[in-house]
């Protein structure tokens, strides 16, 4: 139902993206405009999963999380931990914003596309979801849409998981919480594995002809602590290993591009303090992440031809503040982000580094039936100057229970650190006259509460130019597209059963060739059923995704390929034997459908997981 009350009491408890203090409540959100509100307030499309809906779906990683959200479409290069692209509305893998905790995850490659698969879902409380533009708020990256992953709880439950699978699947975690009067300390650790399956069988080369598996550790600790009533502050830190099998289709015609072995190690530090009084909040946040991505050949070892390295370190500092002014609030701040990266192979090294200093100001007012909101940034980036974006949009309750959006916004994408400067090592050239990507975003939409149904219908227009693509020895701004959709939402309970439904069609195109954007459906549909009988909890998820194009065409490929469309259902269960303990089970591609979401890439087939939950 949409809400008339006020939203003073929401600000009034003003938390920004850096840490949803509140992110135990399911009808607040933090990621939209960077202070805490009533999901129903926010007038973009949201989505909020918690960890009560990661549990019942049995998802083994946020991509799979991802999966089941609207608008959102996946080609991966295989199963678990394998490379994969998230396509938000028809819009490339990497105009989607990644944030943990509100802080934007640094990226190495230089396709510019950020790692949702990489981040180990043990570590995920909470996933707020945007769609649409939000560079307005967030600078780079935020043309198709943000993924803020929460990693903090205001629960003091402690807890221990152990799962097993089919194809040698395996994950074991545990988190001790405890509270020493006005300080929560949390400690967190997990171990996942799975030997998985030959993600390319139709390969060429023999030594592809083994299982490509996955292997994750990480390690999680926080300390909360509560000054007074107005003042608390936190300090966190996590670190992780990843190591991926993969394949390479063909054999190589020398060492040095022989690696099918990826290792990635992770670290980062978070700090911050908050102040919250009356009507004014402010949050100061500051962080360090730290990656190594290593890619080497499993003949020749990590340290011989064939091996690469992207060694990043990305220091963020925040500082937000937000005013509740009658029936809405005002928000205005500065972050700083520095970005240093170190690409190397056995013989060449590339340097690169970047500062980037963003100011922004938001604010959101509610008259009567109409609310407002509207949001101006601008970016200074060492690399093309300052950069400024902006977006506004009006919600009109006409009826009660119904409710009429608009709006436009602007976004853009800097170039990664090694389109701008070059890669020596791949033989890439620099090219000092890249310009970031720009987008221009139209949406209307009306939503409503029909009987038992509460429902959403958006339709959007996005016009991408300066679309950035390799050509020869460089990457230079070349193509454009057009991106035209209509989305619809609903969920209704009907008796025990839960329905929730989406219904999206996507027209993304080249504008110089007309095609048909690759590897995104032009047709989807989800539908998730949720009942509870005998205390035994079921989930059963079916998605359809229509054909889609897995190339654009080019001198060696002058037509597109195909990939046909396909439907996958998967059923879950979940019984709690005592108050503490609680068995589950998963069927997923429960009629081990066979299909391709990137050509030549197989998927697992049908899968079985049976985990347990111990909570104290």
């Amino acid at each position: 139902m949409i809400k008339k009350a006020s939203l003073l009491t929401a600000l009034s408890v003003t938390a920004f993206s850096g840490w949803a203090q509140d992110s135990s409540s399911d009808n607040l959100v933090v990621t939209a405009n960077r202070f805490q509100q009533s999901a129903k307030t926010v007038l973009a499309p949201t989505e909020v999963v918690t960890r009560e809906d990661i549990d019942r779906w049995q998802s083994r990683s946020l991509i799979d999380v991802l999966r089941r959200l609207p608008g959102v479409d996946i080609a991966q290069n295989g199963g678990l931990g394998q490379t994969a692209s998230v396509y938000v509305r028809g819009t490339e893998a990497k105009h989607l914003l990644l944030l943990i905790d509100g802080v934007p995850v640094a990226r190495s490659g230089i396709s510019n596309d950020p790692e949702l698969n990489q981040i180990p879902l043990s570590l995920v409380q909470r996933v707020e979801y945007i769609r649409g533009p939000r560079s307005a708020v967030y600078g780079s990256g935020a043309i198709g849409g943000v993924v803020n992953v929460i990693t903090m709880t205001d629960s003091e439950k402690s807890q221990v998981n152990a799962s097993m699978g089919s194809k040698g699947y395996q994950t074991y975690d545990g988190t001790l919480r405890q509270r020493f009067g006005d300080t929560m300390v949390t400690a967190a650790g997990s171990y996942t594995s799975t030997r998985g399956f030959n993600v390319q069988p139709d390969s060429t080369w023999d030594h592809d002809e083994d299982r490509d598996g996955y292997r994750n550790k990480t390690f999680w600790g926080s300390l909360q602590h509560k000054f007074d009533d107005h003042f608390d502050g936190f300090f966190r830190g996590y670190n992780f290993s990843n190591n991926v099998d993969y394949d390479l289709g063909s054999a190589p015609f020398s060492p040095d591009y022989s690696a099918d072995e990826r290792q990635l190690y992770v670290q980062g530090w978070d700090t911050g303090l908050n102040f919250n009084q009356g009507i004014y909040s402010s949050q100061l946040l500051a962080s360090y992440q730290k990656s190594k991505d290593y890619n080497y050949s499993s003949i020749y070892g990590r340290y011989n031809d064939g091996t690469t390295l992207d060694d990043m370190e990305q220091r963020y500092i925040q500082w937000g503040n937000n005013i509740a002014v009658g029936k809405g609030s005002l928000g205005a701040g500065v972050d700083w982000k520095q970005e240093r990266l170190v690409s190397s192979d056995q013989s060449t090294s590339d340097s690169y580094d970047r500062d980037n200093t963003g100011l922004y100001l938001n604010g959101m007012q509610q008259f009567g039936d109409v609310t407002l909101e509207a949001s101006g940034r601008e970016d200074k980036d060492d690399a093309f100057g300052w950069h400024g974006t902006w977006q506004t949009a009006a919600g009109w309750e006409f009826v009660e229970n119904y409710r009429l959006t608009l709006s436009y916004g602007t976004s853009f994408l800097a170039p990664s650190l090694g389109q701008q400067y070059g890669a020596k090592r791949f033989g890439i050239a620099s090219n000092p006259d890249l310009k970031p990507e720009e987008s221009k975003q139209w949406e209307a939409g009306v939503e409503g509460l029909t009987g038992p149904v509460d429902w959403r219908l958006s339709a959007y227009r996005y016009e991408i130019d300066n679309l950035i693509t390799y050509s020869d020895t460089a990457y230079y701004n070349i193509n454009a597209a057009t991106i035209k959709g209509v989305e619809w939402t609903g969920s209704v309970d009907t008796g025990i059963f839960s329905h929730r439904v989406t219904l999206q069609y996507i027209d993304p195109r080249d504008d110089e060739t007309n095609e048909v954007l690759p590897r995104r459906a032009k047709r989807q549909a989800k539908y998730q059923l949720d009942w509870s009988i005998f205390n035994v909890d079921m989930d059963l998820a079916w998605e359809y995704f229509g054909k889609r194009y897995d190339n654009r065409t080019s001198t060696y490929n002058p037509e597109q390929r195909v990939l046909p469309s396909y439907s996958t259902v998967d059923l879950s269960a979940s019984y709690p034997v005592t108050s503490h303990l609680t068995v589950r089970g998963k069927i997923a591609n429960l009629f081990d459908k066979e299909y391709e979401t990137a050509y030549g890439y197989q998927t697992a087939g049908r899968e079985y997981t049976l985990s347990g939950s111990y909570t104290f």
